[in-house]
């Protein structure tokens, strides 16, 4: 986390200009290199595999509902996958997020409603339980069991031990019980399964967990690569940004909804348009009847501030420059927050409050502003 939000400082152009932002950058250039705890060198996980061929007809869920003991998740919600989806799920714990990759795999049926899946879909599933892992199987076994070699982006055919060798796991260790591995370990494990079955829909169940930096970094490039489908359900803002382009917002009590972009994207939206709602309509004055002669227009009397206004204004300045420091304030606790849903959502609130409260002030000093 904060490799990305020093690289995003970076982005913003940040200029050299003292020893203190000289010693930035070069930090924020440091920690683009991955390194384990002791400062050494992390080697870098060869992610490359084929996906099996995809139809045009990928998934179609038609109005799909979905409930549990007499309470529904999931109301009425149609969604269609197809070739190069790439799409992003955020909503808070319970609203059906896992519940509708469930249904996407086939582990699950609707209540009512429909999934239609391609012939040609082959499902690859990573879960937050990690149910495939069995604890007393050896590591080469476990990844033996759904193939014995597999066929690389470059076309060239390796062995499941040396995928193994590619996802850190040296030959000492993959003779060993799967029940002796790290957590960390395990989850890397699981997702070097799920990539050995070639499959050309990937669902991908809060990812970012447990992974280390490493592995992180190579799934991203993976996915860059991939020529299939892919779901993500996630709280990390930075991963959906770099994966996702278009995100599905599940809430309690509201239709779904499908924005545009990534994570930042859609809170762009929300905030926009929460801005729009807070400003008060403005009074259309009724239309008068047309004189019959017009008189010719009388030249406006320039009329300076009243003492009163120029207070108003001195106050609204004063505002405008605290409400500004606030806002830029919020966005970076956002950042600091972005793996809590819960904490963004709350200062989401506060800016879209803040941002309708700047643009009144704004509005209001504009107008006294042309009159001086």
């Amino acid at each position: 986390n904060l490799a990305r939000r020093e690289l995003e400082w970076l982005r913003r152009g940040a200029k050299a200009r003292s020893t203190k932002q000289k010693a930035r950058v070069d930090r924020a250039e440091a920690l683009q290199q991955p390194s384990d705890r002791t400062g050494a060198a992390v080697e870098k996980i060869a992610l490359s595999s084929t996906s099996a061929r995809l139809g045009t007809r990928v998934v179609d869920l038609v109005n799909v509902t979905k409930g549990f003991d007499g309470r529904p998740v999931l109301d009425d919600l149609s969604l269609s996958l197809t070739r190069g989806t790439r799409l992003g799920i955020v909503g808070a714990n319970g609203t059906g997020k896992t519940t509708l990759l469930d249904l996407i795999a086939g582990r699950s049926v609707p209540d009512s409603g429909t999934v239609e899946t391609g012939p040609t879909v082959v499902v690859g599933y990573y879960d937050q339980e990690s149910r495939a892992l069995v604890d007393d199987i050896r590591l080469i076994d476990y990844i033996k069991e759904i193939a014995e070699n597999v066929r690389t982006a470059d076309g060239s055919l390796i062995t499941a031990s040396q995928m193994l060798e590619r996802f850190l796991f040296p030959p000492a260790q993959q003779y060993t019980p799967v029940g002796l591995l790290s957590g960390g370990e395990r989850r890397r494990l699981y997702l070097l399964r799920i990539l050995m079955q070639s499959p050309n829909v990937l669902l991908l169940d809060e990812p970012t967990n447990d992974f280390d930096l490493s592995t992180l970094v190579a799934l991203e490039d993976y996915l860059d690569t991939f020529g299939g489908a892919v779901v993500v359900v996630s709280h990390d803002r930075y991963f959906l940004d770099r994966t996702a382009e278009h995100i599905l917002r599940l809430e309690p009590g509201m239709p779904q909804r499908t924005f545009p972009g990534g994570y930042t994207a859609m809170m762009e939206t929300l905030a926009r348009e929460a801005s729009m709602e807070a400003k008060p309509a403005a009074a259309k004055p009724a239309a008068a009847p047309a004189p019959v002669a017009a008189p010719a227009p009388e030249a406006p009397i320039a009329r300076k501030l009243s003492p009163h206004e120029r207070r108003t204004m001195d106050t609204l300045e004063a505002q405008i420059e605290t409400d500004e420091a606030r806002r830029a304030a919020l966005h970076a606790e956002m950042a600091a927050a972005s793996a809590d849903y819960a904490a963004v959502a709350a200062l989401t609130a506060d800016l879209d409050a803040l941002s309708a409260r700047l643009d009144d002030a704004v509005e209001r000093w504009s107008a006294l502003a042309d009159r001086a």
